[in-house]
């Protein structure tokens, strides 16, 4: 009687091991993915741009895990774990190329998420597009173009989206990784006759009054950098500056300069010229030699 007993307990354990295992299965992954969730969701709360973000990857996150606990069922219920395992792997394949492009992108809106390489409102460069981050969605990276339709560094209002599946394969400037300001410089060339001294006072007294916030904030002074060019003295004023006002800074430094100039007779500005100086020669021993005595 207790070995036909066994003998039905053993076949009941035989006949439902699969569906026992493949429960078991879907309790264990139940369990992680609620441990693992919970601190994600946290994470993911305090670091993403925008809530929505959130809600969207978690909603790619939960698919995910029903896949995962589907493949694994499978598994657990097929009576043949090599031609499942073929077949598992061979569709993992033909998704995997298929869904190449969201998947990297996907992993870029997460490192941007974890590295943190900008912010909303930073100015970047990304692929040679200037511009301010307006907006990081989970496929795309939204710029408002700076330039682009003018010269310099004015916003243009025009919008750019950039995938971020290119993120990985594209260097990445930030003019605010460790402050909002950057190092600037305003170019101005001067005769050789002019009074170098004069000049450099007026440039950094320029520099001084555009930029005097800054200044307070940073600590950082201008200064001037000179060299000589074939027109004249060439002077480098270089200062810390706002990275999304460097035109506008710049500029007032420029009309500054200029007026300070024109009302200085010892300064002159330098632009490319010729000039053709007459003299007579003069001879060996240092007598002035005229053309009809030679």
């Amino acid at each position: 009687m207790l070995g036909d007993l066994a003998d039905k307990i053993l076949g009941f354990v035989s006949a439902h091991q699969r569906p026992l295992g493949a429960a078991l299965t879907v309790l264990l992954l139940l369990m992680v993915y609620r441990l693992v969730t919970r601190p994600l969701r946290r994470y993911m709360v305090s670091k993403a741009h925008k809530p929505e973000n959130v809600q969207n990857f978690f909603f790619i996150w939960r698919y995910v895990w029903f896949g995962v606990a589907a493949v694994l069922i499978l598994i657990s219920m097929s009576g043949s774990l090599a031609a499942l395992g073929i077949s598992a792997a061979f569709l993992g394949m033909i998704l995997g190329w298929s869904l190449q492009a969201p998947v990297t992108g996907l992993a870029a809106w997460l490192m941007i998420i974890l590295k943190r390489p900008f912010r909303l409102g930073d100015r970047v460069i990304i692929a040679g597009i200037i511009g301010d981050v307006v907006d990081i969605t989970l496929t795309h990276v939204i710029l408002n173009q700076v330039g682009g339709t003018i010269g310099g560094e004015e916003k243009s209002g025009r919008g750019v989206l950039i995938p971020n599946a290119i993120l990985f394969q594209q260097i990445i400037y930030n003019y605010a990784f460790e402050t909002s300001n950057i190092l600037d410089e305003v170019v101005v060339s001067i005769t050789f006759e002019s009074d170098y001294d004069e000049a450099k006072a007026i440039c950094l007294k320029a520099a001084r009054e555009a930029t005097g916030d800054i200044i307070e904030e940073t600590g950082q002074e201008p200064f001037v950098r000179a060299e000589i060019s074939d027109w004249g003295v060439r002077i480098r004023l270089r200062n810390q500056t706002a990275a999304t006002e460097r035109q506008r800074i710049s500029s007032e430094i420029v009309e500054m300069v200029f007026r300070e100039f024109r009302k200085n007779d010892l300064v002159e500005f330098c632009y490319p010229h010729t000039e053709i100086l007459h003299r007579p020669k003069v001879g060996i021993e240092g007598n002035h030699v005229n053309a009809q005595e030679r």
